[in-house]
């Protein structure tokens, strides 16, 4: 079984840097009204960038095994923060958005699926707690 270990340290105020398993670093902080300073990202919407980046490594990774192409990818997700604490998202909706000519519809359906249904770890840990929907939307480039 796989391990991981982060280490988050506090700076100051409400600034905290948290280092990743690869090495790689984070700020996190909350907004003014919070009594932060804005200097790094929320940690609830951290979690929903990960879901995203989670999803959309999959996407990639899977469009390029099935030789689906696409000019460009993003993905938007909206959360429903619940208002009493403690405070979580408890509708998660995932939209794909693919940009290109001819793009093969099907095919892409059936990856963003795959990365939904079977791989995407954060998506799964998502269900946990929150109702996770999906959409696919496809932009003629």
């Amino acid at each position: 079984m796989a391990s991981n270990i982060v280490t988050t340290e506090w700076k100051k105020n409400l600034l905290f840097k948290s280092d990743n398993p690869n090495g790689a670093q984070v700020l996190m902080d909350t907004s003014f009204s919070n009594g932060g300073n804005e200097v790094g990202a929320s940690p609830k919407a951290l979690m929903l960038s990960s879901l995203a980046g989670c999803s959309g490594l999959d996407v990639v990774l899977i469009a390029e095994k099935m030789r689906v192409n696409f000019t460009d990818f993003k993905i938007t997700v909206e959360a429903n923060l619940t208002d009493e604490h403690p405070k979580y998202y408890d509708k998660t909706h995932v939209i794909y958005h693919f940009y290109g000519e001819n793009l093969e519809e099907e095919k892409l359906k059936k990856v963003v699926d795959l990365s939904v249904e079977k791989y995407c770890g954060v998506l799964e840990m998502f269900r946990k707690f929150s109702t996770v929907t999906t959409e696919i939307k496809f932009y003629d480039s």
